[in-house]
């Protein structure tokens, strides 16, 4: 298709995914002392059989790995599964500094004042452009990196998040070794807190999802007992899942680094430079196979913010390494209806946890 209507298509999917008002927890846990290191629980509801335990989702949100982008915005994504009878629990991570920053920003408690931390407000339906670059996505991007080549301007595009560390000084993709501290730990201490928080949920049939770069650590999270034997990270066995069902996954990373996908965010969550090759074997999914666990990708055609070649390159990897990896290709569908609840993609989602879970 033209590229404008391309653009017009995936501008149209971002604002869709970003129009849905938040959606508050029936309750949270910590699994640390940063206000990044909590977990939101959702209640199974809707069509849960009564008295019996739920499946239980751990979601790991999106947004490159930037400080701007929480949670929040896939708290709609969140409720959906908990309406179709998912417990759910979302867990908050520690994401890429504001440039000059030691931090990166707060997740905030449930109930915070905006969205994804400003990211349904950075252009929406592709507004942003002008000279301030990406509205709020925290100002990524600054003068040069306004616009962006795909039009979306929000949490991914090239030009908005995807300047991060140039002109404008934006935040960075990621904090080596903080992001994956805190999937570990949050991983590792979720069975105590889901006995403790959410007695509906059965761990026992545990499905683990991601988008973008949330899939990336969904699928690395899978892979820690494969992880090289000095990785503190590396676990003794594979996590107790019954699978993972990994949106638009950041998955391989030489690939993603070659389309420069999310400005380049693979390399910057890995610090860039020599680091980028010595820490891939201990981040990079696409190295980390084969994980004897159930693992299904799906990805939309049409997407122009993590390109169907990545997770091409991942599946093709798992096939040489002798697994069969799942890959659900999704007919003009962009990058955000994976997580839109007004989208028929996000039911096709639904549906690949349920064929793990149920």
């Amino acid at each position: 298709m033209p590229d404008d209507v391309a653009a017009a298509r995936a501008a149209a999917e971002e604002e869709s995914v970003f129009s849905h008002p938040p959606v508050d927890p029936d309750a949270i846990a910590t699994y640390g002392d940063h206000p990044d290191q909590v977990i939101d629980f959702y209640a199974p509801r809707g069509e849960a059989t009564p008295g019996e335990p739920a499946p239980l989702v751990v979601v790991l949100h999106g947004g490159a790995w930037r400080a701007p982008y929480d949670r929040r915005h896939v708290t709609p994504f969140a409720d959906f599964l908990a309406r179709r009878g998912f417990a759910v629990a979302s867990v908050e991570y520690r994401r890429g500094a504001e440039a000059g920053d030691g931090e990166g920003g707060g997740a905030g408690g449930a109930g915070g004042a905006s969205r994804a931390g400003g990211a349904d407000s950075a252009g929406g339906a592709g507004g942003a452009g002008g000279a301030g670059g990406a509205g709020g996505a925290g100002g990524a991007g600054g003068a040069g990196g306004a616009g962006g080549a795909s039009g979306a301007g929000g949490v991914h595009s090239a030009g908005g998040v995807g300047g991060a560390g140039g002109a404008g000084g934006g935040p960075v993709a990621g904090r080596w070794p903080d992001t994956f501290d805190d999937i570990a730990a949050a991983l590792d201490a979720l069975p105590a807190l889901v006995r403790e928080t959410l007695p509906q949920a059965d761990p026992r049939r545990t499905v683990l999802t991601g988008h973008s770069a949330g899939g990336h650590l969904a699928l690395w999270a899978a892979a820690r007992h494969v992880l090289p034997a000095d990785s503190s990270w590396r676990t003794d066995r594979p996590a107790p899942l019954r699978g993972v069902v990994a949106l638009a996954p950041i998955a391989d990373f030489t690939v993603a680094d070659k389309l420069d996908v999310c400005g380049g965010a693979a390399r910057q969550l890995l610090g860039g430079g020599v680091e980028f090759a010595e820490r891939r074997p201990y981040a990079d999914p696409a190295l980390l196979l084969p994980t004897g666990i159930a693992t299904t990708l799906v990805q939309g055609r049409t997407d122009n913010v993590v390109p169907q070649a990545v997770a091409e390159s991942y599946a093709d990897a798992a096939a040489k390494a002798g697994e069969v990896v799942g890959l659900t290709l999704l007919e003009e569908v962009g990058h955000f209806p994976l997580i839109d609840p007004a989208a028929d993609a996000c039911a096709v989602v639904v549906e690949e946890i349920a064929q793990l879970a149920w």
